[in-house]
């Protein structure tokens, strides 16, 4: 058996570990971006092979969630991509405002920055109190930091800087306090937002959305769990509502593409028309 054979054989014996003593089943993530977190990881844990570390995870609880740190990808910012929250307030807004209360699923949420973006939306739309924003992520230690709403204070003048491209008009400090070496996030901004974990590849749907965000996210997929992520996410959806997907991702080669017509093509932002 050639070297690379038996690689993939020590790394489809790991992922089946963590689905049998875990229920995290990561088979159909992209193969070559997550071979090279696994063995990031076990270089940070010093193991020499995957098999090695077998043992360890199947009974060190700890040294799992650790892993699991890795695996999660939790890269986001306040206003990530500001062009694509520009054409939110500009495009999707105004449709959503005509409905008398709104749904909003954030899939992927990771540390909660752009959920709060989103929030922040809303409220400079003069919709205060008529939605309810449902924040997920797999990742327990994310959701925690998400709930808490507490960032890097280095990360303030990035954030002012996306918050006035996607076309904000107030001083960003508005939305947080600043305490010694942290911005926290305004008590009112937390209110109408729910924190939950929930894994794409195993759990069900989020009923009656008007809004789905799962932005750089699907990237990490193969085409298989692509395509039950878009099913749920359209049988998530109202007909009318929107998804809003990562910069390098599409809908365009999915099984649900038929369902859905372009808002915003460069934002890559979809409405459900069926």
């Amino acid at each position: 058996m050639k070297k690379i054979e038996i690689e993939n054989l020590e790394t489809e014996l790991f992922l089946d570990a963590i689905n049998k003593r875990y229920g995290y089943d990561f088979t159909h993530y992209a193969s070559a971006s997550l071979k090279r977190r696994i063995q990031h990881f076990l270089g940070e844990t010093n193991h020499n092979r995957i098999t090695e570390a077998i043992p360890r995870l199947l009974y060190d609880v700890d040294f799992f969630e650790a892993l699991i740190q890795t695996l999660s990808i939790t890269v986001t910012e306040m206003f990530r991509d500001p062009f694509v929250y520009r054409a939110v307030r500009e495009k999707v807004i105004p449709q959503l405002k005509t409905y008398p209360f709104l749904k909003i699923w954030h899939a992927g949420c990771a540390t909660g920055e752009e959920v709060y973006s989103m929030a922040i939306l809303l409220k400079e739309a003069d919709i205060c109190d008529g939605f309810h924003i449902y924040a997920t992520d797999f990742n327990d230690y994310a959701l925690k930091k998400a709930k808490e709403g507490i960032y890097p204070l280095k990360h303030a003048r990035t954030s002012t800087v996306n918050y006035q491209k996607s076309g904000g008009t107030k001083a960003f400090s508005e939305y947080y306090q600043s305490k010694y070496d942290s911005v926290i996030m305004n008590r009112e901004l937390k209110k109408n937002i729910t924190f939950a974990n929930h894994n794409l590849v195993t759990d069900s749907v989020f009923g009656e959305m008007h809004l789905v965000v799962c932005r750089n996210v699907l990237i990490y997929f193969d085409r298989v769990l692509q395509d039950r992520v878009f099913n749920l996410f359209n049988d998530s959806l109202i007909t009318g509502g929107f998804l809003c997907m990562g910069s390098k991702e599409s809908l365009q080669f999915s099984e649900v593409y038929e369902h859905f017509e372009e808002t915003a093509n460069k934002e890559k932002i979809y409405r459900k028309i069926k």
